[in-house]
């Protein structure tokens, strides 16, 4: 029986992929590394024939045995932490059949460019792809956020020809309902939405007229799927591996200062603030607001997915994050105790 190995099953991008993974392939034998037994309980519930394992990416020894018992190993937990990197690939470098690799990675690592040139708020024109433009991507600059573990993974096929196939996928602005075990949230819209409403008016990083991309976490998640699908078939499927394997998801671009201001016309049409004009912010005041919000708000990172669209056949069809705005809204405002949940409104 083939074995998957998955990290960050309980975070947001893991907890979906594991859903998508785990219903497409019931018989597939999965064990999932989780941080306590808490944790371990939300796994267990939903999937109660997953193997658990406890520990955290600092267990080394931990990291490589299981990995060195997987087929497929999926890591999702963290795009930024070296030794987890390393101790999965020495893992599958202990195998005697190949072995695949797809970790998670993050479009932040085109957005670096814009903090280079403290132009936080302009636009860029600069679109990076990963088919014709692949090597540009796979060869950016060391100090460019998450590189140093892409860097880790780029290598690790050249290091072991022949025994570890890998794949990086590179998400986007995330946004939509998570279907995993625990967190079901995302950050960047849902910070400002939350920043928003807790100043009681909108602000966008300086002009506001930088430029992302966006993801729904089911479509996301199914880039992860057809990357487990190809590793499951005979030489990888009809993906692509190691120096291409990687793979931008996406589904449209948008202005940062656009979702800002749409956020503050539906939060004043709910009559959850007073006003739909919005600031513009200087990054240390955006900073003040969201943790990183001048990086995560007043950055570009354009990027186009084609290869996944190419190789495995994947097309995005949830809902647009503009389209997922009201819905963002009114779960930031329930959070915040700004609009009664059923419940409370049933007992009132």
């Amino acid at each position: 029986m083939t074995k998957l190995f998955i990290t960050g099953a309980t975070g947001y991008i893991g907890g979906d992929a594991f859903y998508a993974i785990a219903h497409a392939y019931p018989d597939l034998e999965i064990t999932a590394l989780v941080r306590n037994s808490d944790k371990g309980a939300k796994v267990a519930s939903q999937y109660p024939k997953v193997r658990l394992v406890y520990g955290d990416l600092d267990s080394a020894e931990l990291l490589t045995s299981e990995a060195a018992n997987a087929d497929v190993v999926v890591h999702t937990a963290n795009a930024d932490h070296p030794g987890a990197a390393n101790a999965l690939i020495a893992g599958l470098a202990q195998k005697q059949s190949p072995g695949y690799l797809i970790h998670t990675s993050g479009t932040g690592i085109l957005a670096t460019s814009t903090s280079d040139t403290k132009s936080h708020g302009e636009q860029s024109s600069h679109v990076y792809n990963d088919w014709d433009g692949i090597k540009e991507v796979t060869s950016l600059p060391d100090h460019y956020e998450h590189r140093n573990v892409d860097k880790i993974i780029l290598a690790a096929a050249e290091k072991n020809p022949g025994k570890i196939f890998t794949a990086i996928v590179c998400p986007p602005a995330i946004s939509g309902p998570g279907r995993g075990p625990d967190n079901q949230r995302s950050v960047q819209a849902y910070e400002l939405t939350k920043a928003t409403l807790k100043r009681g008016k909108g602000f966008q990083v300086n002009a506001g007229q930088n430029i992302w991309h966006h993801v729904h976490v089911q479509d996301l998640s199914n880039v992860f799927l057809g990357l487990v699908t190809a590793a499951l078939q005979p030489g990888g499927g009809k993906a692509t591996w190691n120096e291409e394997g990687y793979y931008f998801a996406e589904a449209g671009s948008f202005l940062w200062g656009d979702i800002s201001r749409k956020i503050a016309t539906i939060a004043k049409d709910k009559k959850l603030i007073d006003t739909e004009e919005i600031d513009s912010l200087s990054v240390e005041e955006t900073n003040k607001l969201v943790k990183a919000g001048g990086y995560l708000l007043g950055t570009n990172s354009r990027a186009d997915a084609v290869r996944a669209k190419k190789l495995l056949g994947w097309t995005p069809k949830q809902k647009s994050l503009e389209d997922l705005l009201p819905e963002i809204v009114e779960g930031e405002a329930k959070g915040l105790g700004l609009i009664k949940g059923h419940a409370e409104k049933a007992g009132a």
